[in-house]
């Protein structure tokens, strides 16, 4: 029987160091790798040898392998090494649960160095302490850490499925031109200089919008393609200069065309990748209401704390800071934070917008059967039910409310987050289209679901 080769075999090796399990025990092997660390014990030398598949011990005996185990004694930290040797099983009592690797190790019997390297300015380690601007500077080392490989390869299993579920429907990958002219869309474009044409420029693209509406015109039905997007825009938390996004387009549908092609690709990456069954189709909620319970559209629905609206409690209340929010149409809201008494969230108000947070707490009114004097504040507790050590937080804001961008931060603060599947989310845009064309903040909209797994 013809032994079966790795499809990591090459010229210069016959395996990856991470792929060597127990069944290869007695099979001869070259491996070829990074050195991640060294240590002597008893006049034996150990190595673990690393490469992108994972570590594996190597030993160098001074009896089997005198010449082998003499170069070891030179070897250090990420050094490129070539390695021949025999594996075989660990003695009872050595083996080492945390490494995929550790049942086994590789006897040395040759060892040949490819290439010496200086001392690393950080440890190649998932637990790295490194400051980022060190890491981005190194970012050759920072690369080999497993925590970034599991990050490539995540990104690489996610695209991946994207292409098999969307071939599977009939959709074609179109690549489209990354040198156009510039379209007014909502950010500014990257400018690139034309050497042949001098005055002259081309744009990079935002997105292919114009490109894929011209390819449904064009009849190509069903496109779809990962692309990059550049713009030239202030950065955020969740965006760059530039970005990878999923970009689809279909012809003869609506909107539950698009859903109904969307949820289970989404369902199936997050199965597949993180293991959790997501069930569709998806629960949904209009984007009115998602704001008006949670003040946000993108809404964490595995905790409470929803807010309320005390608009009628304050109109013509001698509160006057909210009596002319109340009476200008604006709107006021109040999130209750079961033993949140303690939190101060002014800054968070601000930082969310709002002009700043009142706050009402409720230390012992629940226990002795007392209620606030204030009537406004005694209509505001029958409305919200506290206990001991309760804090209700009122924001008030001529437009949309402040305490959605609060009431993440207190979540966080309190730890009312339980462990468990998440609840996925799909907004009614109908409305939200409206309110975005009211707030001239663009004037098209594609199709999006939203996951809330954070």
């Amino acid at each position: 029987m013809t032994e079966q080769r790795s499809m990591f075999a090459t010229a210069m090796r016959t395996h990856a160091c991470g792929e060597l399990r127990a069944p290869d025990a007695g099979t001869e092997v070259t491996l070829c790798g990074w050195v991640a660390r060294r240590r002597d014990h008893g006049g034996v030398t150990f190595i673990d040898l690393r490469d992108r598949e994972g570590a594996v011990q190597v030993v160098f005996h001074p009896e089997e392998a005198a010449e082998a185990h003499a170069t070891a004694q030179d070897l250090r930290a990420e050094w490129v090494v070539r390695v021949t040797g025999t594996v075989r099983q660990r003695p009872d009592g050595m083996t080492n649960p945390a490494l995929a690797t550790g049942e086994i190790e590789v006897v040395a019997g040759e060892l040949s160095i490819v290439s010496r390297a200086e001392t690393p300015p950080f440890l190649i380690e998932d637990r790295v302490e490194a400051e980022e601007h060190l890491r981005l500077e190194y970012r050759y080392l920072d690369l080999r850490r497993p925590e970034m490989t599991s990050a490539l390869r995540l990104r690489h299993h996610v695209t991946r499925l994207m292409h098999e579920h969307l071939d599977a429907l009939g959709f074609v990958d179109v690549e489209t031109p990354l040198l156009g002219r510039a379209t007014p869309e909502g950010a500014r474009d990257f400018l690139v200089p034309a050497r042949v044409r001098p005055g002259t420029f081309f744009a990079l693209p935002q997105s292919p919008q114009q490109l894929k509406q011209l390819l449904m015109v064009g009849g190509q039905d069903r496109y779809y393609q990962i692309v990059r997007c550049l713009r030239d825009e202030a950065t955020r938390a969740d965006r760059g200069f530039e970005f990878t996004q999923l970009d689809i387009e279909m012809a003869f549908v609506d909107e539950e065309d698009i859903f109904a092609m969307i949820e289970p690709l989404y369902a199936r990456i997050i199965a597949e990748t993180q293991g959790v069954e997501v069930p569709t189709p998806f629960r949904r909620m209009a984007f009115d209401e998602m704001v008006d319970r949670f003040g946000s559209d993108k809404a964490d629905l595995r905790y409470g704390m929803e807010l309320v609206n005390l608009v009628d409690l304050f109109t013509g209340s001698g509160f006057n800071a909210f009596a002319k929010v109340a009476a200008d149409g604006g709107s006021i809201k109040a999130l209750c934070a079961p033993g949140g008494g303690s939190f101060r969230m002014r800054t968070t108000a601000w930082a969310a917008g709002g002009a700043g947070l009142c706050r009402v707490e409720f230390a012992s009114q629940r226990q002795s059967g007392e209620r606030p004097k204030s009537p406004t504040r005694a209509r505001a507790f029958e409305r919200e039910p506290v206990d001991r050590r309760t804090s209700t937080d009122f924001c008030a804001r001529r437009r949309h409310v402040v305490p959605g961008g609060v009431r993440p931060s207190l979540q966080r603060m309190i730890a009312m987050l339980v462990a468990g599947s998440p609840q996925w989310l799909r907004r009614d845009f109908r409305r939200f289209l409206k309110f975005a064309l009211d707030q001239r903040r663009g004037t098209t909209f594609d199709a999006i679901v939203n996951s809330h797994n954070r």
